[in-house]
């Protein structure tokens, strides 16, 4: 049988084995049924999914959650979708919902590129968010780097006119890799300029690993363009 071009493509992550909490096992088993969903749901709705009507934020990778978490809280008009492989992380982050009672956060527990091929409808993401992906420092890995062109070319087609992409990255070679490539696709515009990078928007919850960075003296790069 031939393979699919999904089976043939090198995937941007790895799906690290790792015992769930208490709290963890039971987001994801109580949580994932009211917030959670899987590509057999066909294409996701952004109206009936949400009981708001504002923005579309689409996170990819977010983690533990405590970013998408607290924007969802400080933003309780805007519908957030977090995309994330990491058992535990979604655990963690849908037992957090169930506590807060955080009304506008829907999850996938999928590879990021099926969803956005499979079931996201084309320009229907007013803001896309990827926060510290993987950087994968070694040489040889760095075609498994999830901000490549046809990736790029793909979030493009699905986020509507006049939308943000904004990345983030603490790894300074993917920071000017990010930027070759968003540099580079069509219908994107760098909002702080050709080629720069911009300050970090408040937007943006810093993390405690970030703030950690910056006593070590690590830097932060930011990268946010517009769809045309």
């Amino acid at each position: 049988m031939q393979k699919s071009e999904f089976s043939r493509r090198i995937k941007s992550f790895v799906i690290r084995s790792g015992r769930m909490t208490e709290n963890q096992q039971k987001g994801w088993t109580d949580g994932f049924l009211k917030h959670g969903f899987s590509l057999a749901d066909s294409q996701f709705n952004w109206d009936d999914s949400y009981i708001v009507r504002g923005p579309r934020v689409l996170e990819i990778g977010f983690g533990m959650g405590d970013s998408l978490l607290t924007m969802a809280e400080q933003n309780p008009d805007q519908r957030f979708l977090g995309v994330e492989v990491h058992a535990p992380g979604v655990g963690k982050l849908l037992s957090e919902v169930e506590r807060r009672g955080i009304a506008n956060v829907k999850v996938f527990a999928e590879d990021a590129v099926r969803v956005l091929e499979e079931v996201i409808p084309v320009e229907s993401i007013d803001l896309l968010h990827i926060f510290f992906p993987d950087p994968w420092h070694k040489k040889r890995h760095q075609k498994r780097r999830i901000v490549q062109r046809d990736f790029v070319d793909l979030a493009v087609k699905k986020m509507a006119p006049g939308a943000t992409l904004h990345l983030a990255t603490d790894w300074e070679p993917y920071a000017q890799h990010m930027m070759e490539v968003l540099t580079k696709t069509v219908g994107l515009e760098n909002t702080a300029g050709s080629r720069q990078f911009a300050p970090r928007p408040a937007s943006r919850p810093e993390t405690k690993f970030e703030r950690r960075g910056h006593r070590l003296g690590h830097g932060v790069w930011d990268l946010i363009f517009i769809k045309s």
